[in-house]
């Protein structure tokens, strides 16, 4: 498509953008050569989207529009919550983050890279599960609506109690039309433990399990964050395999950001960088991961997140293990991306994208 398309204006503030997501695009997608399996399910192509641009029904339609196969609604809580305040999107100069706490600057322009603060804010239960319901019924063919759900710590809470909340958000997407669940077990702008299970192997699987319980067979996914050593990886995988479907990884990188003249922004207190800065970092954390997973959880489903901005980058997740790919930062400052690919010979015709055969269903179809 030649006309510039509409795109999140980090400029504005979160609720204006949730307002004033774009209407679906008339556009010509690109058949697929082959179809795909995304947790059991039938779609397209490998390429979803990450929560992150999708605020609102009409965000996951305009996506949808655009040829991404996979959508995933942005975090919802069993309460609402505030956005923090702007910059949620601040552009950052960095070409790689290796680990977290490492220190980076702004700059002026997006070039890749940037600092996310939005803290997972979410509308009233009333809200978002009426507006799951009709995003559902209007969503094109061989494409999956996926909901991020996250349960909201209280003062005194248990982990059971915190467990608990989970479920329950997580149930009520299913009701409301959700055919995967992502549990966001990882946010690196909040200090609370659900920001934070990803940490905690034994807390993630008490959650993972209670979740489980509240969905029956629906495909489970965790969304996680930089896990940088094998002992961790390893307790993580053995807590959580019996209840979940899969992984989707990297959930940014946490770093410190200071502004031009050298004083932190946000407080002091990290965000995380997303972007073609953790691009490396979340490939080996894949590959890492399938490793392990070949004996802890052979059908484990992964999905790599983070940094992809091409069908060079895809490919590459795809030949570290991951079943398939979401993108965000690519998305956002890029809308017409699935377009393209779909269109071109990497997806089509001389197998750079097809480094990977198509994912048997039977690989990850253990709850349905």
């Amino acid at each position: 498509m030649s006309e510039r398309l509409p795109a999140y204006d980090i400029t504005r503030s979160y609720q204006w953008n949730y307002d004033h997501a774009p209407e679906p695009i008339v556009a010509d997608v690109p058949a697929s050569p082959s179809m795909w399996s995304f947790c059991g399910l039938t779609v397209e192509t490998p390429l979803g989207v990450a929560a992150g641009p999708l605020l609102n029904g009409r965000w996951v339609l305009y996506y949808a529009s655009l040829g991404c196969s996979v959508l995933t609604y942005k975090t919802v809580r069993s309460v609402a919550r505030e956005c923090y305040p702007q910059p949620n999107l601040q552009p950052v100069s960095v070409p790689s983050l290796r680990s977290a706490g490492e220190a980076v600057s702004t700059c002026d322009r997006m070039d890749g890279g940037w600092a996310i603060s939005f803290g997972m804010p979410s509308k009233p239960p009333e809200v978002w599960r009426e507006d799951i319901r009709r995003t559902r019924g209007r969503m094109p063919r061989n494409t999956v609506l996926s909901v991020s759900v996250v349960g909201t710590e209280r003062d005194g809470g248990s982990l059971d109690d915190l467990a608990a909340d989970y479920a329950k958000c997580a149930r009520w997407a299913v009701e409301s039309g959700a055919q995967v669940i992502e549990a966001n077990f990882s946010c690196p702008n909040v200090c609370s433990t659900d920001g934070q299970l990803d940490r905690d192997p034994v807390a993630a699987g008490v959650v993972a399990a209670e979740i489980r319980n509240a969905i029956d067979a629906t495909p489970l996914l965790l969304k996680i964050g930089f896990c940088g050593d094998d002992d961790l990886a390893k307790r993580l995988l053995k807590a959580v395999a019996p209840s979940v479907t899969g992984l989707a990884m990297t959930n940014c990188i946490a770093a410190i950001v200071h502004g031009e003249t050298g004083t932190r922004l946000f407080d002091g207190q990290p965000r995380g960088i997303g972007g073609a800065a953790i691009l490396e970092t979340s490939i080996e954390q894949v590959r890492r991961f399938r490793r392990l997973a070949e004996h802890l959880a052979p059908d484990l489903f992964l999905v790599g997140v983070g940094g992809a901005m091409s069908a060079a980058d895809i490919a590459r997740y795809r030949r570290a293990g991951a079943n398939a790919v979401h993108v965000a930062t690519a998305a956002m400052i890029d809308p017409g991306l699935a377009l393209r690919l779909r269109a071109s010979d990497a997806w089509n015709g001389d197998r750079t994208l097809g480094a990977l055969e198509t994912v048997p269903s039977s690989a990850s179809d253990r709850h349905r």
